[in-house]
């Protein structure tokens, strides 16, 4: 079945059949992030404890090179 095919027959779906598509979905790539552009509360208060966090002790954290290293190391590996 072609990507075509596919997304033709989706909107024929049931709910739960779609839910468990998503599942496997999230499975095969990982978890999928729903960006609706905005921050959620949730989201805000994380960030404002991890300023806080860091206002308190600037030294703790990694510097950019630091992550970016880490990150690049992740996706070659």
């Amino acid at each position: 079945m072609s990507k075509t095919e596919i997304l033709t027959e989706l909107p024929k779906l049931t709910p739960g059949e779609l839910i468990e598509i998503q599942a496997k979905l999230d499975e095969l790539v990982g978890e999928v992030w729903s960006d609706s552009g905005e921050l959620t509360d949730a989201d805000k208060a994380k960030l404002n404890d991890a300023l806080i966090e860091y206002q308190k002790n600037p030294e703790a954290g990694s510097s950019w090179e630091e992550v970016e290293a880490r990150i690049r190391a992740k996706l070659n590996s």
